[in-house]
């Protein structure tokens, strides 16, 4: 079979989300089945994911390697013959066969660095192949460090020195889930730690006696319980893995289920019910009352202010049409060939003629009349 093609590649990226660390042909079968399934595995985070055809985008199988326990080779190391690897898983064992030893020791290597967040110690691999090992480990190692805990948001949060609820910050899915299992999250969910759910349970009896709360690795699921017995209340603690397709109750014997609020389902079944989920009564109204009626307010009126409408008298008609200029008079203006220049001569006789006309009027001018009809000359 080929290598999926790069479309395929990126369709698988896009749908779980993971980083890709390993990936080859493998053959796989549960403790009890007679044959194994031939399928493409891709080793992605801490899940295996395995594809009935290299060319599908979809898996048809995932295991969860968070749950693993162990990882046993059923035959000791030899060439040119398959490698069988049984794999405990908290709920099931599944055999895994590798037609090639070299490649099935990577697929040791790979999957135990991922599961146990350090690489064996006993591995009969090249150097570069241990430096790739190295890479996967500080990948991980930094995804899961800031991967959020598989909780959804809750809409109350209770404190342990209070009885009355306040918000809660929202919480992302992991990025790993492939489909949407956490819906229908119960709401006994309190994103609190052990101590604290116990002391909520100690102090309000009355509330329930269920906790679902993250447990301490930020990963899965723990229930908090409180017992009511004749000797006082009992305190019990138990953890949920969460295994990407459901879920997992750690008992003497697993319990699996497909959601949270079957497995705290489970805690009510099991004890006939004595038990119920932690739930913090909400006030309610019990008077409608109608609201006040708005009292009436007369609009106020304002003055508008009068003004007397401005008329305007209609002038006659003018004829506007420009009146043609006057002719001008001849000789109206003198021409530079008319004018001469004056004798000297002349000038001395009319200045003369001038002076002795000035002189007479003087003379007439001083003479005053006197007494006797006679004059004085002054």
């Amino acid at each position: 079979m080929a290598a999926p093609s790069r479309q395929v590649h990126r369709r698988r990226d896009t749908i779980t989300a993971l980083p890709l660390y390993y990936s080859g042909h493998l053959h796989k079968k549960y403790t009890g089945e007679k044959d194994f399934k031939k399928f493409y595995g891709e080793l992605r985070g801490s899940t295996i994911f395995l594809y009935t055809d290299d060319m599908n985008e979809t898996y048809s199988e995932k295991l969860d390697l968070r749950t693993l326990k162990s990882m046993v080779m059923e035959s000791p190391y030899k060439k040119q013959r398959p490698t069988v690897y049984t794999l405990n898983l908290s709920n099931e064992e599944v055999q895994l066969k590798v037609d090639s030893p070299d490649t099935g020791e990577e697929w040791r290597g790979f999957i135990l660095t991922v599961a146990t967040k350090e690489i064996p110690n006993k591995l009969q691999l090249l150097p570069g192949q241990m430096l790739r090992l190295q890479e996967v480990l500080s990948e991980e190692q930094k995804r899961q460090a800031i991967r959020p805990p598989l909780f959804p948001p809750t809409s109350h949060y209770i404190n342990h020195s209070a009885s009355s609820p306040a918000s809660s910050p929202a919480s992302s899915p992991a990025s790993d889930s492939y489909d949407d299992i956490l819906s229908g999250v119960p709401l006994c969910f309190f994103p609190v730690s052990r101590q604290e759910a116990e002391n909520m349970l100690k102090e309000n009896p009355s509330y329930g006696s269920i906790i679902l709360r993250p447990s301490t690795d930020n990963v899965n699921y723990a229930i908090s319980v409180r017992q009511d017995k004749p000797s006082g209340q009992v305190m019990k603690n138990y953890k949920v893995l969460s295994t990407g397709t459901g879920f997992v109750i750690e008992l003497n014997d697993p319990v699996t289920v497909l959601s949270l609020a079957e497995a705290v389902n489970h805690f009510q079944k099991v004890t006939d019910f004595h038990l119920s989920p932690y739930q913090v009564p909400q006030p309610y109204d019990t008077c409608i009352e109608l609201p006040h009626a708005r009292p009436h307010l007369p609009s106020k009126t304002v003055p508008r202010a009068r003004v007397a409408p401005m008329i305007r008298t209609q002038s006659p008609a003018r004829d506007t049409s420009p009146s043609n200029p006057a002719p001008p008079t001849s000789n109206e203006y003198l021409q530079p060939d008319d004018i001469v220049s004056p004798d000297p001569r002349n000038i001395d006789q009319e200045l003369y003629a001038v002076l002795q006309k000035r002189r007479k009027e003087i003379y007439t001018e001083s003479t005053l009349p006197v007494n006797d009809d006679k004059t004085y000359m002054v």
